[in-house]
């Protein structure tokens, strides 16, 4: 039978069950998620908080993880600055990156949406207002929000991956895990 867990990874969480890196251990998805067989798919940056998928199924892991089956992954997103409509249409026609152009994405200013508090805290400018965001892409590159943001001039200061296709975190505090 086909399981599905949605986890709600907070911030500094690796999003694997192990940590192969030598010194202090960090935080992994064993810390929260006791369930034999399930694994991520897809991943979230240890720096990224939000929904992570997990399943006992091979094939469904790979059609949310794939970039080849452009399944949308939605996100909200604190940024330095206030966002002009210029920035908002160059992230909807696809920015340029090192690694080339990316697809299209969804994006709307939103009001701050009143998420969790974040340990530690973002940090804060007082000569530079934040703003947010709401974006959804169908792609999935190292880093690509992050990436997008800094490159029309408004570097992300937190990321909260909202959902993946159909799920959602709505309910579902971080560090909590529920079977979908």
């Amino acid at each position: 039978m086909v399981g599905v867990i949605l986890l709600n990874k907070p911030y500094g969480v690796l999003s694997q069950f192990t940590d192969e890196r030598q010194g202090e251990p960090r935080p992994t998805l064993a810390d929260f998620v006791d369930a034999p067989g399930y694994y991520p798919a897809g991943r979230l940056d240890f720096d990224s908080e939000g929904l992570m998928v997990l399943t006992n199924d091979g094939r469904l892991q790979a059609r949310i993880a794939s970039p080849r089956y452009k399944l949308k992954k939605t996100y909200l997103v604190q940024v330095e600055g206030e966002p002009m409509d210029e920035s908002l249409r160059m992230l909807r026609q696809g920015v340029r990156l090192k690694d080339g152009e990316t697809l299209p994405a969804t994006v709307e200013r939103i009001a701050d949406p009143m998420l969790w508090p974040r340990n530690p805290p973002i940090r804060v400018r007082k000569s530079i207002p934040d703003s947010w965001l709401c974006l959804s892409i169908q792609e999935g590159r190292n880093r690509q929000v992050r990436r997008m943001t800094a490159a029309v001039g408004h570097p992300t200061l937190r990321l909260v991956r909202w959902a993946v296709g159909d799920w959602t975190l709505d309910g579902l505090p971080p560090g909590v895990w529920r079977a979908a």
